[in-house]
């Protein structure tokens, strides 16, 4: 039951983005689409992201109980692409964004960046969780409940992610020439 909470929720997550049903990764491909160009930072990223949804779709449909081993290593990767995507979002993304921002005297914008920064910043938080727990352990009993609250968190901080960069870049996008 579990896992189609996390599918449904996933879907409904694209479905809200693309305006048709397919997965996360086709989203991320969107968002690359619509952002790509903007900097080789956020291409990077995006690319990073594209990498981490791959991982996590892979890690999904890899039986509980058919292979442990090959769960665990899959398991592994994810965090440490999380990590990495997390921690260029927080230390460099974000800088880049807020700049322009600034650069622009875009008030606005820079307000709407700080309340979604928070709401990433929550969702922070329960990644390096994720991550402390499975990078110590070998136990995948309650994996099926954490991917699912990863990925609720994911949706989340994906979306609080690409309304940032429409309010400080995409609405920057016609004064640059």
């Amino acid at each position: 039951m579990q896992r189609i909470d996390r599918d449904s929720q996933l879907r409904a997550y694209v479905i809200e983005n693309n305006n048709q049903e397919g997965h996360m990764l086709e989203n991320c491909q969107s968002a690359q689409e619509k952002w790509g160009g903007v900097s080789e930072i956020i291409d990077r990223w995006l690319k990073e992201r594209q990498e981490l949804l791959v991982l996590y779709c892979n890690l999904s449909d890899i039986a509980s109980e058919h292979d442990k081993v090959e769960r665990g290593n899959e398991l592994k990767r994810l965090c440490q692409i999380m990590v990495d995507y997390v921690s260029a979002g927080h230390f460099e993304v974000y800088n880049q964004l807020l700049e322009e921002g600034r650069e622009f005297n875009d008030t606005d914008g820079l307000r709407t960046a700080s309340q979604l920064y928070k709401e990433i910043d929550k969702t922070t938080e329960f990644v390096l969780d994720f991550n402390d727990k499975y990078q110590e352990t070998d136990d995948l009993e309650t994996i099926e409940t954490d991917l699912s609250r990863l990925g609720e968190t994911l949706v989340n901080r994906f979306e609080s992610e690409d309304r940032m960069i429409e309010v400080l870049h995409t609405a920057h996008k016609d004064k640059v020439a």
